[in-house]
């Protein structure tokens, strides 16, 4: 069955040229280096724990063997993936691009349309892939986010969540911080990973006109009229996780945290096939096929905020 088709469209006049989209959420975990990326994960990969315990005793002239060695695992095991459109270049030939397509009964998709679909689904598949890093639940299309698998493990640092605004941000902020281990705080790869509506109502914070700012007119004096993008609380810097769902944190190391997959490249690659020579119809069939999914390390440090 083919992939629905809706055009609107007037075809009067001349095409601008451009096609244009919804705004996309940024892919920006993967992106921005938020978390550990191990590729090349065929079917699963080990994430292995390391426990010593009393390894430094008192000295003696005898060689005597100390501490006791625990070696644990998680089990990372990327999720098959595939994007599958079909589409009828009938559809298109009343369109502006019409002419694009050749005058040839074997005619194809408009060129401008069919790189701006590549780049488009590329962009939709980085979206949703962020969304499932974070929020995502073992359902058609999804894995198992760390906030799921975070929420049914009872060995994080669980820090009760509420409505996060300008007014009280600072000290849910603080909440976190506070309940970072000791042996984590001062990490040059700690990170605190905010959803999108507490790092605004931390920048807003930051502008010192709210309850909960910081000086008469905030960083460098400049009030509201600023773009602090690399932002610190308490010296641990603040990371803005798109894909998590408003009011959550979770706070630990980079290395704590895993993104499997098979070829970086294949969530990136878009394969445009036109059925034409092969099933004499004419479709056009978009595809994709890649894998991924999430794993952390170790729970006891990780600190989760609003995530039960």
């Amino acid at each position: 069955m083919a992939t629905t088709t809706s055009i609107t469209t007037t075809y009067a006049g001349e095409f601008a040229g451009k096609y244009i989209s919804a705004a996309l959420l940024a892919g920006n975990t993967i992106a921005n280096g938020g978390l550990t990326i191990r590729p090349n994960v065929k079917f699963k990969e080990v994430v292995k724990r390391l426990e010593l315990d009393g390894i430094v005793k008192d000295g003696t002239c005898d060689f005597a063997d100390t501490s006791t060695l625990t070696l644990t695992e998680r089990i990372l095991q990327p999720k098959e993936l595939q994007v599958n459109l079909e589409l009828c270049k009938k559809d298109f030939r009343s369109d502006w691009d019409a002419i694009q397509m050749g005058y040839s009964a074997f005619d194809n998709l408009p060129s401008s349309f069919q790189e701006y679909l590549i780049g488009y689904v590329a962009s939709k598949v980085a979206q949703k892939t962020e969304q499932n890093i974070w929020a995502g639940a073992a359902a058609e299309g999804s894995f198992d986010g760390f906030a799921t698998l975070l929420a049914a493990d009872a060995a994080k640092i669980e820090v009760t969540g509420t409505t996060v605004t300008s007014a009280n941000v600072i000290e849910e902020l603080g909440k976190v911080v506070d309940a970072i281990p000791s042996a984590l705080y001062g990490r040059e790869d700690l990170h605190i990973y905010v959803a999108q509506n507490i790092f605004r109502a931390y920048k807003r914070s930051l502008g010192g006109f709210q309850s909960g700012g910081q000086g008469a007119n905030g960083v460098n004096g400049q009030g509201n009229n600023q773009d602090v993008n690399v932002l610190f609380f308490d010296g641990v810097k603040i990371f803005m996780a798109n894909g998590l769902a408003d009011n959550k944190m979770v706070a630990t190391t980079k290395d704590n945290l895993h993104f499997g997959t098979g070829l970086l490249s294949d969530a990136q690659e878009v394969r445009v096939l036109d059925m034409a020579d092969l099933d004499g119809s004419q479709n056009v069939r978009v595809i994709m096929r890649f894998t991924a999914g999430v794993q952390y390390g170790v729970a006891e440090d990780i600190v989760t905020y609003g995530i039960a």
